[in-house]
C-alpha cells in the first residue's frame, strides 16, 4: 500500500469538529474525488477511499478520449449533514482547503451533501469552482463550463441528470452481471439500501429495465412489497436526504426494520448508502446471488470472502459506481454534450465494456472481480505515468 501524496487533518475552530483531505496521487497536477460528510468519518476511510478514487480513473483511461483520468482524492467531514451547524462546518472547511481545491483538488457531492449545496458553500468559501483545478487542462474552458452547466441543468422526469448518470452506472453493471448469466431481466428481484441520489436513479433505471425493486432502506427502515414497489412514487416522496415519506406508501406495502433489506428475497443486492454497511454478520443474512456495490467501500473484506465462499458475486464499487466522476469529465472535456440521452448511451457502452473486461479478467485469473479490477488499474497506471509524468 503506497503512501498517499498528501494527507491532511482538519480541525474546526468554532465547533471542534475533525474534516480531512488525502491526494492519493496527481496526474497532470491534478486529483479528482468527491467530499463526504457524515457522523464517524475518519481519516483512514477518506484514505481508502482516495485510493480507490486513484483506480476509478485508471479504469476509465482509454488513450483515444479527450478525458485523461487525473489522480484520486477524497476529503471527509466528521458530522451529520442534518445537523443545524453542518452547513457553516462546509464553508468554514471549504475555505480552509482552498489552496488545495484551487490548484490540485476537484471536488463535488458524496455521501451526506448534494452538488447544489457543494456549491454554494464553495462560492462562499471564495471559490470559483470545485472543479477549478482542471481548469487549465482544458482545451477550451469558457466552452467546457458552459457544456457542464448545461448537463447540470438537464432533468429527465423531474430528476437531474447528474443525479441519474451514478445510477445509470450502476443500473448498466446489474444488467451486464444477468447478461453474462443469461439471467433475463424481467422478474429479477432488487433490494436497495439507500434511496438518495446513487440508490434513487439506480432503482429508476433498473425498474424501466424490468426488473422489481421488492425492498428499498432508508433512515426510517425497509419498505418491501414481494411484487414490487412502486418506484416512481417513492422517488416523488424522497426529501432531500433520501427518506420516503411514509405517507406515500400503498396499502400493501409493507415497513420492516433498517436491515431488512438483508434477507430480502431478491437475487440483486445493492447497497447504495453508507461504507461499511455488510460485515461477517450481515453477510450470513444475505441470499442474493449479486451484491453490487453503489457505495464506496460497503463490503468488509471478512464479509466479501464468506459470500464469494458461497457462491455470491460482489461486483465492486471502483467499477459499480465510477460512472457519476467519468460522466463529468467526458463532459467536461468534450466527449460528450450536455443532452441526457448521449449521455446515458455513452454511460451504457462505457459500463457494459468496463464491467465485461473486469469479469473477463476475473474468469481468468480465478479470482474474484475486485481482484480482478485492481490488476486491470494496476496494468493501467504505469501507462498513464508514462505518457502524462509521475507525479509521487
Amino acid at each position: 500500500m503506497t503512501t498517499p501524496l498528501i494527507s491532511l487533518v482538519w480541525t474546526d475552530h468554532v465547533t471542534g469538529r475533525r474534516g480531512f483531505l488525502v491526494v492519493d496521487r496527481l496526474v497532470r497536477g491534478v486529483s479528482s474525488g468527491g467530499l463526504r460528510m457524515r457522523p464517524g468519518c475518519t481519516l483512514e476511510e477518506v484514505a481508502g477511499l482516495a485510493r480507490g478514487m486513484t483506480m476509478k480513473e485508471a479504469l476509465h483511461y482509454d488513450p483515444a478520449a479527450r478525458y485523461v483520468p487525473l489522480g484520486g482524492a477524497k476529503g471527509g467531514i466528521d458530522c451529520d449533514p442534518r445537523d443545524p451547524e453542518a452547513y457553516g462546518l462546509l464553508v468554514r472547511y471549504l475555505r480552509a482547503m482552498r489552496p488545495y481545491v484551487e490548484s490540485c483538488w476537484t471536488t463535488g457531492e458524496d455521501l451526506g451533501l448534494t452538488q447544489d449545496l457543494v456549491d454554494r458553500a464553495a462560492a462562499e468559501a471564495g471559490l470559483v469552482s470545485s472543479v477549478q483545478a482542471v481548469y487549465p487542462l482544458l482545451d477550451d474552458e469558457s466552452a467546457a463550463r458552459r457544456r457542464l452547466a448545461d448537463a447540470f441543468a438537464a432533468e429527465v422526469d423531474g430528476i437531474g441528470l447528474d443525479e441519474l448518470a451514478g445510477g445509470c452506472g450502476v443500473a448498466e453493471s446489474v444488467l451486464t452481471a444477468l447478461d453474462r448469466a443469461a439471467v433475463p431481466h424481467r422478474g429479477t428481484r432488487v433490494a436497495l439500501q439507500g434511496f438518495g441520489t446513487m440508490g434513487g436513479a439506480t432503482a429508476r433505471f433498473l425498474a424501466r429495465a424490468g426488473l422489481s425493486v421488492v425492498a428499498v432502506a432508508d433512515v426510517k427502515g425497509t419498505i418491501a412489497h414481494p411484487d414490487g414497489l412502486d418506484v416512481e412514487a417513492l422517488l416523488a416522496a424522497r426529501d432531500a436526504f433520501g427518506t420516503v415519506d411514509r405517507a406515500a406508501l400503498r396499502p400493501d406495502d409493507r415497513e420492516l426494520p433498517g436491515d431488512a433489506w438483508l434477507s430480502a428475497d431478491a437475487e440483486v443486492l445493492v447497497p447504495a448508502a453508507v461504507s461499511y454497511a455488510v460485515g461477517a454478520a450481515e453477510a450470513g443474512l444475505i441470499t442474493a446471488r449479486w451484491v453490487v456495490e453503489a457505495a464506496n467501500m460497503p463490503v468488509l473484506p471478512e464479509a466479501e470472502a464468506a459470500l464469494t465462499a458461497r457462491g455470491v458475486t460482489v461486483l465492486p464499487d471502483v467499477v459499480v459506481n465510477s460512472a457519476t466522476n467519468a460522466w463529468w469529465w467526458w463532459t467536461l472535456f468534450g466527449d460528450i454534450g450536455p443532452a441526457p440521452e448521449e449521455a446515458f448511451a455513452h454511460i451504457r457502452r462505457a459500463m457494459r465494456a468496463l464491467v465485461g473486461l473486469v469479469l473477463d479478467r476475473a474468469d481468468r485469473d480465478a479470482t474474484t472481480p475486485r481482484a480482478a479490477a485492481h490488476a486491470v488499474a494496476a496494468d493501467r497506471l504505469p501507462v498513464i505515468g508514462e505518457r502524462f509524468g509521475w507525479y509521487r
